[in-house]
């Protein structure tokens, strides 16, 4: 039966993959349309990936698994057979007195992504229920956010054939078109070895000196994080090498784990593919991805400039080594893999900046053109190998892409599915309204008032949910009343887009400190702190681009000069909470705050002047410190 399974999800997968792959060649049916037919695929991949896995119930008896996942196929394939044979006359001709056969199908549809995100982010789930029941049973609600309530027919109808609010919406589009034709890069890279020639190189680079194997892993996730566009992900894939290795060096546990922990976050930061939120956030704006992308260079090159100083400052602190660090070879092929992943790069940048194509066509060609590339140069290196040369290992690489591009592209369809019916139920209910109203009473005390109150907002969503729908809580409450208060919507949504980064980070529910920490076996607290730590510059950030809103308005040299401040105020930051400047206390507690409130200078006085002025007294400290440092040497 297992076998049965993994063939049936493979074939359910080439369906997937065919089918998208056509649409991004055509634009056939559009995009509602392709929603429609993918999404309860979706589904069916999830249940057959989760059968495979023995991951469906495990309470449950593996007979009664099977035929639950029976159901739960047969019930998609008729939500796609009726909704998209119906389709028409669904959006036309019944639209807004849909049937009962719409209502039903269509509801059965959405309760299997509502099951979905219980399996998968039962936080949301709770969210979705809770926001479900508050627009049902309004009534009972007192005070402002009261309302009559609605009917469950209402409901029913804006979580599934409404379209434009429930599972089919724009969300699940995005997940299907603009971010999926980017998983396409990110799948062939994944499938043929570019990300793990990364690592290898990583790994090679922390051999050249004394610090370099904490810098090793900083600059192997940063180099994940520009295909990769998650935390999580960068904290398995580059974690599990370079952790173990870390802590063999000599660094604490907890420590190791905070390095990666960083490391992995700039995943959601990193161009040319940045977190779901960044393509969130161009969809929002009614603008180009690209747009967003020459933007956000600035902030992640900020950030990891924050991490590379804290990340210098702890190996200093134990004088990690090389001993007991096994040497990595890098072979001819992972020369050709690196000069792949930077092909790619310089693809995307090109396409989308300099010859204007559209995100979705840009990721297309490269992936056309990557895809050849590493496919020819695995058949012959393969052919080369006498022992490789069966159909197995040929095809290998070919079905890991399916499977890699399958998997990440169903879990992230049913997820925005799931955020639409969020979103859908938060707005036809007024929520975003009243919190702006809130917001507003406090811009009247004062901005500083205003943007502390969204933070507080964007961190309590934070905590409970990943980034993509802590972006969108975020953005749909903050956005209209900062507008009001005159505030650029660029500066709005880059500040909600590094909350729900910050997100990813905020206590007690941090995925990426829990992998790190599991990876390390050390406390999972002591690594969120640690974590919290090395990554100030996400503060810096948030607080910057109000103080310094050239970094997002423009491209060009007023974002250099917002960056270049914003930087020099990060690693003095870093500085302050992390070197130490005497051995006694007084002297080098006097020094750190010092050192921080030059920095705060850099980063938020609104005189340019004085902000630069403040670099030279951030120079000299550090420069002092690196020259103990020297002394202490020799």
């Amino acid at each position: 039966m297992n076998s049965f399974t993994r063939i049936l999800f493979n074939l359910f997968a080439l369906f997937f993959f065919v089918y998208l792959f056509r649409y991004y060649l055509t634009g056939a049916g559009g995009p509602t349309y392709l929603a429609v037919i993918l999404v309860p695929v979706a589904f069916i991949l999830f249940t057959l990936d989760a059968l495979r896995n023995n991951d469906l119930y495990p309470r449950l008896k593996s007979t009664t698994n099977c035929v639950i996942a029976g159901v739960y196929i047969a019930l998609s394939i008729v939500a796609l057979l009726y909704i998209g044979i119906e389709f028409e006359e669904i959006g036309t001709v019944r639209a807004g007195v849909w049937s009962t056969a719409d209502l039903v199908v269509g509801g059965l549809m959405a309760g299997l992504v509502m099951e979905y995100t219980r399996k998968r982010h039962f936080a949301l789930f709770i969210l979705n229920v809770f926001l479900i029941l508050y627009a049902v049973y309004g009534w009972i609600v007192p005070g402002m956010f009261g309302h009559p309530g609605m009917g469950w027919g209402r409901i029913l109808s804006s979580m599934s054939v409404e379209m434009a609010t429930g599972i089919f919406s724009r969300l699940s589009q995005l997940a299907l078109t603009v971010i999926g034709s980017f998983l396409l890069v990110l799948s062939v890279l994944r499938a043929f070895g570019c990300v793990d020639s990364i690592i290898n190189s990583a790994s090679r680079l922390a051999n050249k000196s004394a610090h370099a194997l904490p810098q090793a892993a900083v600059l192997g996730s940063m180099g994940v994080a520009t295909v990769s566009g998650s935390g999580a992900a960068n904290a398995i894939t580059t974690g599990s090498a370079t952790i173990p290795a870390m802590i063999a060096s000599g660094i604490p546990k907890v420590n190791a784990a905070a390095i990666e922990t960083a490391a992995s976050l700039g995943g959601q930061l990193m161009p040319p593919v940045m977190g779901i939120a960044a393509f969130l956030m161009a969809d929002f704006l009614g603008r180009s991805y690209f747009d967003v992308v020459a933007r956000g260079y600035a902030p992640a090159l900020i950030y990891y400039a924050g991490v590379i100083a804290g990340v210098y400052l702890i190996s200093v602190r134990y004088q990690t080594g090389i001993s007991g660090i096994p040497l990595v070879q890098t072979g001819i092929l992972d020369k050709i893999n690196l000069l792949t992943y930077t092909g790619v790069i310089a693809g995307l940048i090109y396409l989308m900046g300099v010859a204007k194509v559209a995100p979705m066509l840009a990721a297309l060609r490269v992936f056309v053109a990557t895809g050849i590339v590493v496919s020819v140069v695995f058949v012959l290196t393969t052919l080369r190998s006498r022992p490789s040369r069966d159909l197995r290992s040929l095809a290998a690489p070919f079905l890991r892409f399916i499977d890699h591009f399958a998997t990440m592209t169903f879990d992230l369809t049913l997820l925005l599915s799931s955020l639409s019916i969020m979103t859908g139920v938060v707005v036809i209910t007024g929520v975003t309204t009243k919190v702006g109203f809130l917001l507003m009473e406090a811009a009247g005390f004062h901005l500083v008032a205003m943007i502390l109150v969204a933070f507080f907002f964007g961190a309590l969503m934070g905590t409970g949910l990943p980034p993509a729908p802590t972006y969108i809580l975020t953005a749909l409450v903050i956005a209209p009343p900062m507008i009001k208060a005159g505030i650029d919507p660029w500066v709005i949504h880059f500040f909600a887009f590094f909350v729900a980064v910050w997100g990813e980070l905020t206590p007690p529910t941090s995925v990426v400190a829990a992998v790190t920490s599991k990876i390390a076996e050390a406390p999972f607290m002591g690594t969120l702190f640690r974590g919290i730590q090395l990554c100030s510059a996400l503060f810096v950030l948030m607080g910057g681009v109000f103080a310094r809103p050239e970094l997002v308005l423009q491209p060009g040299m007023a974002q250099l000069g917002a960056m270049g401040l914003l930087m020099a105020g990060t690693v003095g930051m870093q500085f302050s909470m992390q070197a130490k400047y005497s051995n006694k206390r007084g002297r080098d507690v006097v020094a750190r705050i010092a050192l921080a409130g030059f920095s705060l200078i850099v980063i938020f006085h609104p005189s340019t002047r004085w902000a630069v002025m403040a670099i030279v007294p951030i120079g000299l400290l550090v420069g002092y410190w690196f020259l103990q440092q020297r002394r202490k040497v020799l």
